[in-house]
């Protein structure tokens, strides 16, 4: 069933295909992967803000909630092990996502989003034996995070690609809003052992993706890649463009295989100065989408408002409201981002949270000192703001920060360049999770202003470092960089400049 007509490309060969329901299908299972990883981001916040949980595992911690008189409002979570349990998941993720690499190049993407599934169910189903369970989570996101950016990619028509990538964030907001939903209601059941039953819940989307993943089509690049087979790779092809004219596309999956072949150490092969912007890109994105503050608001939501004056019930559902904008905000990123491009997006959204981390900033240093709280007016107009600025991280940095390099690699490095992408986006998740709570309690309002400061240096190097990659078909990516004012300098070689 198609569902758009010709498709045409900006490069040397012009790719038809059409978005078709096999397409649509296969990228929906796959990016339920989003699922689990917003589950994860959005479980943990309101779990550790619960008194039971704490009580059980982080008993100073309560202790020091209810010490009004004696503990600065800013210092009342402050605890290295309470954030262990937040980021322990990120490390485990970071270290197998070597590993996941090594599976996607040689056994497809499709394996490696089953054993993605499989860990997660398992962990989901470790609630009793707390810290496995977070690295068998750990281990899943790993694997799922590695490949299914790749997937969606490349299963993608490229004048659609942006969108059913974005996809992946799409469900990662959906997760995080789940989870503040399942929170908001455990609490009210007023049991010691509810926060079980908001992490146990995690084997609803692993199950999910798991079983679906059983029945997903390998892409035409690893059908290609891993076993040579033209002809297989050529009908998977010709599927999910809904054409059988797909000549100009499947030439250049076999140039770029042939060029992949001949890699036999593709960690080793990314160093090189032609990859050289993919690489840089790659990395200063995650760590760019890390510093906007963004987890400070997925992984503590309940525990910021709290902060602010607002009781363990409405904090929660506070962070209910944060989830509906995030995940509203995607599905506008979704419409947008291959019709604005991502440069525009980056931009907007940047703004947007650089005005709104100011100002919550200036008003919690006037208004909330180390003691009592904020007004009701002023704690509904900072979750107003901060309303306003998950929507400007969800349609520009959330989405953007795994479509970007997913769609930038050439073949032959492209399984390592997302295994480079993800452990980074994880080791700067884990030191962010594991160093806020440290920061609020020292630098207080001052967090907000440090992030925002980031913000507007990260705005202006994609502005100025960041070539536009819309409506560009992923195997011909390599022209945008041999074109772009600055890194042409470093991948065109001397004397080939009138090549390009």
């Amino acid at each position: 069933m198609a569902i758009a007509g010709f498709v045409k490309g900006t490069g040397q060969n012009d790719y038809k295909g059409q978005l078709t329901l096999f397409v649509l299908l296969s990228c929906m299972v796959a990016a339920m992967g989003g699922l689990i990883f917003g589950y994860d981001i959005g479980i943990s916040g309101g779990v550790t803000s619960m008194e039971p949980f704490l009580n059980k595992f982080f008993a100073e911690v309560n202790r020091k909630m209810k010490e009004d008189g004696e503990i600065s409002n800013y210092c009342k979570f402050d605890s290295q092990l309470l954030t262990s349990f937040t980021s322990s998941l990120y490390i485990a993720g970071l270290v197998f996502t070597f590993f996941a690499s090594s599976v996607t190049r040689s056994f497809g993407r499709k394996p490696s989003i089953l054993a993605g599934g499989v860990a997660f169910l398992v962990g989901a189903a470790n609630v009793y034996m707390l810290l496995l369970g977070r690295i068998l989570l750990g281990i899943g996101l790993g694997f799922t995070n590695q490949a299914i950016p790749l997937y969606l990619s490349e299963m993608a028509p490229h004048n659609y690609r942006g969108a059913i990538n974005n996809g992946f964030q799409l469900c990662v907001g959906i997760g995080v809003l789940s989870a503040n939903l399942v929170n908001f209601g455990t609490e009210k059941l007023k049991n010691s052992s509810s926060w079980r039953i908001s992490l146990a819940l995690a084997g609803v989307p692993a199950s999910l993706l798991t079983l679906g993943s059983i029945f997903l089509p390998e892409t035409p690049n690893s059908l290609i890649q891993r076993s040579d087979e033209h002809q297989k790779a050529k009908k998977m092809l010709q599927r999910i463009r809904g054409t059988d004219d797909v000549d100009a596309e499947f030439e250049d999956l076999v140039k770029a295989n042939a060029t992949s072949k001949a890699i036999k150490k593709p960690f080793a092969k990314i160093t090189q100065r032609k990859y050289r912007p993919q690489l840089v890109m790659a990395i200063a994105i995650q760590f760019f989408q890390q510093v906007t503050g963004i987890n400070v608001i997925s992984f503590y939501a309940p525990i910021l408002f709290r902060t602010v004056g607002l009781d363990e019930s409405g904090s929660l559902l506070s962070a209910v409201v944060v989830g509906v904008v995030g995940t509203t905000a995607t599905l506008i990123s979704m419409l947008l981002v291959d019709k604005l491009g991502r440069r525009a997006l980056f931009t907007i959204g940047g703004v947007q949270m650089f005005v709104s981390q100011i100002v919550i900033g200036s008003i919690m240093a006037a208004q909330l000192g180390d003691h009592g709280g904020l007004s009701t007016g002023y704690a509904y107009l900072v979750l107003v703001l901060i309303c306003i600025y998950v929507a400007g991280f969800a349609w520009s940095w959330g989405p953007l920060g795994w479509l970007v390099p997913s769609e930038i690699f050439q073949l032959e490095i492209r399984s390592a360049g997302q295994s480079i992408t993800v452990a980074a986006n994880f080791l700067f998740t884990f030191a962010i999770a594991q160093s806020f709570l440290f920061m609020l309690c020292r630098l207080k309002s001052g967090t907000f202003f440090f992030f925002g400061g980031w913000v507007l240096i990260m705005t202006s190097f994609v502005l100025l470092f960041l070539p536009e990659t819309k409506y560009i078909p992923i195997e011909q990516m390599d022209r945008v960089w041999m074109e772009h004012w600055f890194w042409k300098r470093i991948v065109v070689e001397p004397g080939q400049e009138s090549r390009v």
